[in-house]
């Protein structure tokens, strides 16, 4: 191992298949259209349901809108304690048993969600979906991914995350309105049943089925184990956990806020929420430019350069939002990052560290980063009930900074 811990030797070991690369580069594309389905529904089941369901489920339930809300963020904060030993399993074992357990147990919650009449009922199934979710969502398709496409299929990787995410992209705008319907029709019970049936028999036997381990050079988990403890060490690594966990917590807070704060700076709701919907489809071209840059320049300065642009946005927003071209252009701005960090970190890591422990240290950053992506909303909301969402703005435009601060000193370690 070199001083800066360089993995791609090690981790690049694949086994030449001869007349199997073009076979292997087919099963390939059926992997990547299998996770391309199977994440677009496990977002739209398991992570965008949840808002559906809220307004219902706290009058079923006799609860306050808090305490429902606060099982979704129990979720997220359990998915973020269980990625280490995601990443760890998805090293030793691939991805097919991990995510097909994985979707098993999330078919199971759902419905068991559908039955809760009690709020330490639903913290439970809640806490359920967070264990599913750490094994059936993007960390773990991602480094099923990153492990197929190595060595000479290296440079195919891009293409396939970016497929991935941009077909999982329109989770939201297939599931909010779906569940909205299946809600309005049947009630959330019934919609939860619903849900679980169209999860569980699509993403059960696509897991189990499609989903193949690549043979690679042999590796002992004591080596793995010594190569993860060595790295997370290290400043790079470090640096990418402040990056990837400060850029979260500023994207979580402006999905959970903005439509709030638009509307706070005069704006009928109607057009907030239209505004605030074109997240959704600014995080799909923002994906595709950052690829298509990246084939030029260093994926980490790229990635800085969007944050910052990021970050202006949130700065103006306060000053140039009262109007509605201000409004959206400073949501254009800030959009066009909204999935960049998503398909950025897997390049990253597979870049610097190579494939052997890509899951066990995708995880290691999942830790934080999706711990802040829970944590930080609610942060947000009592910082704008403390003192205004002008502060929350700048908050969010610091975080910005601070991540392509970490980026730009990762490129240069």
């Amino acid at each position: 191992m070199s001083s800066g811990h360089d993995m791609s030797g090690v981790a690049g070991a694949a086994v030449p298949a001869g007349d199997g690369d073009r076979s292997r580069l087919s099963h390939g594309r059926r992997i990547v259209a299998a996770l391309a389905v199977t994440q677009t529904i496990g977002y739209g089941a398991l992570y965008y349901a949840f808002s559906v369901f809220l307004i219902p489920m706290t009058a079923d339930l006799h609860a306050t809108g808090p305490q429902v809300a606060a099982a979704f963020t129990l979720a997220m904060l359990t998915t973020a304690a269980c990625a280490p030993l995601v990443g760890r399993l998805l090293d030793a074992y691939g991805g097919r048993v991990p995510m097909s357990a994985g979707s098993v147990l999330a078919t199971l919650a759902l419905l068991a969600w559908s039955q809760v009449s009690s709020l330490p009922q639903l913290y439970g199934v809640l806490a359920a979906i967070g264990v599913a979710s750490a094994l059936v969502l993007y960390e773990p398709a991602f480094a099923v991914i990153v492990a197929w496409f190595d060595g000479p299929e290296a440079g195919r990787r891009a293409n396939a995350l970016l497929t991935v995410t941009i077909v999982a992209g329109f989770a939201s705008s297939i599931f909010l309105p779906l569940s909205g319907m299946l809600v309005q029709r049947h009630g959330w019970r019934t919609a939860l049943v619903i849900l679980a049936v169209i999860y569980g028999a699509c993403a059960v036997p696509l897991h189990a089925l499609v989903l193949r381990r690549r043979r690679t050079a042999a590796v002992k988990p004591a080596r793995r184990g010594e190569l993860v403890r060595a790295v997370v060490r290290t400043r790079p690594f470090r640096l990418l956990v402040l990056a990837f966990t400060a850029h979260s917590g500023a994207m979580a807070t402006i999905a959970v806020l903005l439509v709030t704060y638009l509307i706070h700076l005069g704006h009928p709701p109607a057009f907030a929420a239209t505004v605030a919907g074109l997240l959704g489809v600014l995080s799909v071209t923002g994906r595709l430019v950052t690829t298509t840059l990246r084939r030029r320049w260093p994926a980490a300065p790229v990635a800085a350069s969007v944050f910052v642009l990021q970050g202006a946005g949130a700065a103006l927003l306060p000053l140039a939002g009262r109007t509605p071209a201000g409004a959206i252009g400073c949501v254009l701005a800030f959009g066009a990052g909204f999935g960049v960090g998503t398909i950025t970190l897997p390049h990253l890591l597979a870049e610097r560290y190579g494939t052997v422990a890509y899951a066990g240290l995708s995880g290691r950053i999942a830790l934080f980063s999706v711990a802040n992506r829970a944590a930080a909303p609610l942060g947000a909301i009592a910082l704008a009930q403390a003192v205004g969402y002008g502060t929350v703005m700048a908050a969010v435009a610091g975080a910005c900074a601070l991540a392509a601060g970490a980026l730009l000193a990762y490129d240069r370690a």
